[in-house]
Formats: C-alpha cells, structure tokens, sequence
C-alpha cells in the first residue's frame, strides 16, 4: 500500500505558529504531525510514501532526510500549489496501477488504518474508494455526509449552520485502482478533490467511521485539544 500525503498548505489559522514551522511539521505532544502520520501507516502496512511541499519546504526536506524510514519518502515540490485534485494527478504513477491513499496530513488522527484497508477490502462491490469519517463536535464547521443502509455517501453538506447529523468527512480516502485511472480522463481538468470529484462519485463512495480521536488542528484551539488529549 501507497500513501499520498498533502502536506503542502500555509496552515493561515494556525499563525503566528506556522509562520516560523509549516503546518504539517507543528508537534503534537512533542511529535512532528508529518511523523505521526508515517508511523502510524507504517505499523500498518504502508511501505511508501509521497510528500507534496510548498511553504517553507526546506524543512520538511530536513526532517524526511533525519528519519531512518527516509529512503520509503519521496518528495513532490510544488512551486505553484496544484491544489488536491491536481497534485493527485500529477503524482499518479507513484501509486503503480494499485489501489493507494491519498490523506490531508494537516488532522490529527488515531484511527486503526489496518481496520480502514479492510473496510476497503469489504467495501460494496459498485463503490470506487471509501472514506474514513468520524463524529464532530462542530458538524457546521465540517463536511458532513449522509449514508445508505449500507454506509454507502449519499449526500455531502459542506460547512452548513444546520447539517442532518454530526457525521463528517475525515479527508483520509483509499481510492481505487480504477479511480485512480480516472483521474486522467473523466477529472482531467478537476484542481479540488472534495469539491470537483466527489460530489461525481455520489452513490460510489464506501465509509469506514473511526471511534479513534480525530481532529483538525487548523485552530489554535483545536491545536490545544490535540495536545492534552
């Protein structure tokens, strides 16, 4: 298994702490994101690894170079951000034909990653990729999703103030081989993962729920939350 990691973002909420550290390097209980991240895909089978930079890149390159794993992490500098969708298409010959995992590394999440490939494994057989959610304290702050009796996405409702439920799209996706070609030619001009292909992909996307905490750091508050939980 192959992980993308979009790790590019200025982190803006989160200043004046990542005017100095990019977003995906700030420490949660003493730890870089970007590491927890690694570690926890690796205890779960993934062998490599893709990090797209941008703000500030020289120290992301610094702290994938420190780690003994470096060799697994390759590196795709942006000069101009390509946004989710176009980094995803720009890189898809990292993920060699196979199904692969595109993650925003800018949450903090516990989940059981080996749990969300077999879910993946066990997904209904019409759906091209599955995404993890969890419940939110804040459903208006996020994208919430509205399933089948099947766990099967049938509706998004992005940050509204009164969206049916709390549960939200966690931005942690296993996408399939056959959607991954896809991307070439039915989201060739796509740039927004969440806005231009998933809403296509209604009826299509399978969900696994972590009960592991899950949370994005984009606040200061929420940043504090990561650290004492």
């Amino acid at each position: 298994m192959r992980a993308l990691l979009l790790a590019a973002g200025f982190g803006t909420r989160l200043r004046p702490l990542t005017d100095s550290v990019p977003k995906c390097l700030v420490p949660i209980k003493g730890e870089p994101l970007l590491g927890i991240w690694i570690d926890r895909l690796s205890a779960a089978g993934v062998r490599a690894f893709l990090v797209n930079t941008h703000y500030l890149p020289d120290q992301v390159r610094a702290f994938i170079a420190s780690r003994p794993d470096r060799h697994a992490i390759l590196q795709a500098h942006e000069e101009v951000l390509l946004n989710t969708a176009g980094t995803l298409r720009a890189n898809l010959g990292f993920f060699q034909g196979e199904d692969g995992m595109l993650i925003h590394a800018d949450n903090y999440c516990l989940a059981d990653f080996k749990a969300f490939q077999q879910a993946h494994r066990e997904r209904p057989a019409h759906c091209l990729m599955t995404m993890m959610t969890f419940r939110t304290e804040t459903p208006q702050s996020c994208g919430i999703v509205e399933l089948d009796e099947e766990g099967v996405v049938q509706a998004f409702h992005e940050k509204k103030a009164n969206p049916p439920g709390n549960l939200a799209n966690g931005a942690v996706y296993l996408l399939s081989a056959e959607l991954l070609a896809m991307m070439e030619k039915e989201f060739a001009q796509a740039t927004d993962f969440s806005n231009e292909v998933l809403p296509h992909l209604v009826g299509r996307i399978a969900t696994y729920e972590t009960p592991e905490f899950f949370l994005d750091i984009g606040t200061p508050q929420a940043y504090e939350r990561a650290n004492r939980s």
